[in-house]
């Protein structure tokens, strides 16, 4: 088989192509044949040396999501699931956790009762690349938060794989989305996507005289377009500085902001009407609902799948790449232009 290995933390040049004998599956494992791999902002911590939770020391495989074709069972599985597409589970075995861990690789061996059958509506190229994006906001806004319908969700960076997720997410607890981006460029962009289901979309930021990158006061207009009220949640992988005083000046009295990511500047931040407000501010990451057991991550993966059986939730692919441009896709998320998610195709 082949795989991408990291010999040494470093930028897009530290990922290397290597061949591997292909394993065989233990009594309750399955074979996968990888037919997609969801690349996420982690894989690039990961390479760099900032992710080490996940990765441990070079060398390792990257990668935290797939999915294919089951093409070998173990002994104690049905062999009726051979030919099966499946998806992986979000708790798909990662580069610390040995030699059948990371995703970047034609093929992976995992425990059967984590792969999960796939809708007939999603084609083979998203099968690895739904949980880092969907299960991240339904863990957060279903599970976690349990969101009311009628409520509002302010969704920054909304150009995002996760972001479009979300507003999708949120239409389906009959929320209001409200997506923020930082350009009229991208606005434009997911205006036209027939994935897109933002109510409303605000743009954050201008340029000034001097071309400089300045942030507007969009806070005024999500207090415009709640006629006043706020907003109820922010989901947000910004969230610092400038930029997170503005969230809780436009919160509702007792909204809440969870924060996923770190893409935000760290900066002096105001939280004086939090008070207030009795609003709260909440760290969310995925390893929460996956940690909670597989009574709290089966369900909410069925839900999310169920949806995409009846349509409800569609992906967008911004762009697939072979596995071994895999150092150009490194590169191109990166710069962060894409609109949408970014796969590996092996």
């Amino acid at each position: 088989m082949r795989t991408i290995i990291v010999n040494h933390f470093g930028g897009p040049e530290a990922l290397e192509q290597a061949e591997l004998p292909t394993p065989e599956p233990g009594p309750t494992q399955v074979r996968v044949r990888i037919t997609s791999i969801g690349l996420n902002h982690a894989d690039l911590m990961g390479r760099a040396g900032r992710y080490k939770a996940s990765t441990g020391e070079p060398p390792f495989v990257p990668g935290i999501e797939s999915g294919g074709v089951i093409e070998a069972v173990g002994a104690g599985v049905d062999d009726s699931r051979i030919g099966e597409r499946i998806i992986l589970g979000p708790n798909v075995p990662r580069a610390i956790d040995g030699a059948h861990g990371g995703t970047y690789r034609t093929h992976l061996i995992a425990e059967a009762s984590i792969a999960l059958p796939a809708p007939d509506a999603l084609p083979n190229e998203q099968l690895g690349a739904v949980w880092l994006a969907y299960l991240t906001a339904w863990g957060c806004l279903a599970w976690k938060d349990k969101l009311q319908a009628g409520q509002v969700v302010g969704i920054p960076a909304a150009s995002s794989s996760v972001g479009l997720a979300a507003a999708q997410v949120v239409k389906a607890l009959g929320g209001t989305a409200i997506g923020m981006t930082s350009s009229p460029a991208k606005a434009d962009a997911i205006h036209a996507l027939v994935t897109a289901r933002f109510d409303h979309l605000v743009i954050t930021h201008d340029r000034d005289a001097d071309g400089n990158r300045v942030m507007r006061p969009w806070h005024r207009e999500l207090k415009t377009i709640t006629e006043g009220r706020g907003v109820d949640v922010f989901f947000d992988p910004v969230a610092s500085g400038e930029y997170l005083s503005a969230e809780v000046r436009a919160l509702a009295r007792g909204g809440r902001i969870y924060t996923y990511g770190l893409l935000g500047e760290p900066g002096v931040v105001d939280l004086s009407p939090m008070i207030i407000k009795r609003v709260s501010l909440h760290g969310w990451v995925l390893d929460e609902i996956v940690s909670a057991g597989e009574e709290a991550w089966r369900p909410a993966c069925e839900a999310i799948l169920a949806r995409f059986s009846d349509s409800t939730f569609k992906q967008h692919i911004a762009r697939a790449y072979a596995l071994g441009d895999v150092q150009q896709a490194h590169e191109d998320m990166q710069r962060g232009e894409h609109i949408g998610k970014l796969v590996l195709v092996p």
